[in-house]
């Protein structure tokens, strides 16, 4: 049990804990909704002490029922564009903002593999949205498909985080 509890602790990073910092600084709040990474955004957030004073919540919307019923992602945009494609990332993080009411909304949805690439969309493509006060806006990834799924979700929760932590940064001047 010990081995198992100190092992949490090393969950606690920088990128999470700098994100917080800025996000209590400036009085903002953060949602998540993550498919391939499952939560490990969250996770990552939330593994930092006081974290509950910026942390609303997040979706893991892991099917496209979920993207589609909770986040409200449009079925055109998923028969058009897929799960894994910047339209659906930009729906994705509007969607969170109105559920949560959260300052900064983080979508993340990807191909972490080691199956699911195609010639389109190879393993390690990932797509992100970002919802703020200032707008929303999508990111596309494409990260080492030799890389293990693990590595691949890790890659995405640090650009992710960063994408929350930029947007915070600028919303936080604008309000200055």
């Amino acid at each position: 049990m010990d081995k198992c509890i100190k092992s949490l602790d090393l969950l606690v990073d920088e990128t999470a804990k700098m994100l917080l910092s800025l996000l209590r600084e400036r009085g903002l709040t953060v949602a998540f909704a993550e498919s391939c990474t499952g939560g490990l955004c969250a996770s990552r957030v939330t593994a930092v002490p006081g974290s509950s004073e910026a942390v609303l919540g997040g979706v893991v919307s892991y099917a496209n029922s979920v993207k589609s019923g909770v986040l409200g992602v449009r079925e055109e945009t998923l028969s058009s564009f897929g799960a894994v494609s910047v339209e659906t990332a930009y729906e994705m993080a509007e969607g969170v903002r109105r559920l949560t009411g959260a300052d900064i909304c983080v979508s993340v949805s990807g191909i972490a593999g080691p199956g699911g690439g195609s010639a389109e969309k190879p393993v390690g493509t990932v797509c992100f949205g970002v919802a703020s006060p200032l707008g929303a806006f999508s990111d596309i990834q494409h990260f080492d498909s030799t890389l293990s799924r693990g590595e691949i979700r890790r890659l995405a929760s640090d650009h992710a985080l960063t994408l929350a932590a930029n947007a915070a940064k600028k919303a936080g001047d604008n309000n200055a």
